[in-house]
């Protein structure tokens, strides 16, 4: 899984209005191949408003100064969230599920980075309380349950470490399922996956995922041990407006994803 997904629902279209996914019925051999299009995925990051001019800076932005603190990017696709936090001065480390994207990422990042071939919600390659920060960049609705991928983030962390993580904002999938008729497939209080088709580089895949209700978030983040300090729906980056103009004069401002900052307590005590 990678944390740095294209624009779905919300790719080519405007960032107001997210497709009507073609949800896939029925169990898919394959689902979640980003190794099948890492190559077109990773270019397509690079440069397009809802990765590249809306989620990853406010992910920096969230992070604020961060020289020398030590940092693991959990879902780390090809790099470029690792690789801007490098050049701020933090120590990164990074994994992801995806042999292919972290092929990607190591070119970018050099052949000496810390980049391993990792599943998010098993245990982790790293030792307890290694970590100042982690940020978790559109990962966790891969997941269905929450619980094991964060308690193994909260182990990692220091205490008084910090969890950066960005989501599907869970009104906007409401929205979107609303939009195609789906509302009742899809009630916004429940945990509900569903799959649609990603077309890149010339490949299909079944792409899937979990909305659930933003109270079902901050129930699963308070069980593991962290407290919420910061939710955010920030505005895109400011060079957007001149890159992508009839995009950002339609919508300034939308909903597309969810942003949390989170403190992690210390065992046994309720910070």
């Amino acid at each position: 899984m990678t944390s740095h997904e294209p624009q779905e629902p919300h790719e080519h279209t405007s960032p107001t209005e997210p497709a009507s996914a073609s949800t896939v019925a029925g169990d898919a051999p394959e689902v979640n191949d980003y190794t099948g299009f890492a190559e077109a995925y990773a270019a397509d990051n690079e440069t397009n408003l809802i990765n590249a001019h809306y989620e990853r800076p406010a992910m920096l932005a969230l992070a604020g100064d961060v020289a020398g603190r030590r940092i693991l990017d959990a879902g780390c696709g090809a790099g470029p969230l690792s690789a801007a936090l490098r050049d701020r001065g933090a120590l990164v480390s990074g994994f992801d599920a995806s042999a292919g994207m972290v092929e990607l990422a190591r070119r970018r990042l050099g052949g000496d980075a810390d980049l391993r071939v990792a599943d998010l919600g098993s245990p982790l390659p790293y030792a307890d309380d290694a970590f100042d920060d982690v940020v978790a960049s559109l990962v966790l609705h891969y997941l269905k349950d929450w619980g094991p991928a964060l308690a193994e983030l909260r182990r990692v962390l220091r205490p008084g470490g910090r969890l950066i993580a960005s989501v599907e904002h869970p009104f906007a999938m409401n929205l979107m399922h609303r939009q195609a008729g789906r509302e009742a497939e899809y009630n916004y209080f429940d945990t509900t996956n569903w799959t649609d088709e990603w077309t890149m580089g010339g490949r299909t895949a079944l792409m899937s995922r979990w909305h659930r209700p933003l109270h079902a978030m901050s129930d699963a983040f308070t069980a593991a041990g962290f407290h919420i300090t910061a939710i955010s729906e920030p505005a895109p980056d400011p060079a957007a407006r001149d890159l992508f103009p009839e995009a950002i004069a339609a919508a300034p401002r939308f909903l597309c994803f969810l942003f949390f900052v989170l403190r992690a307590g210390r065992a046994g005590f309720d910070d």
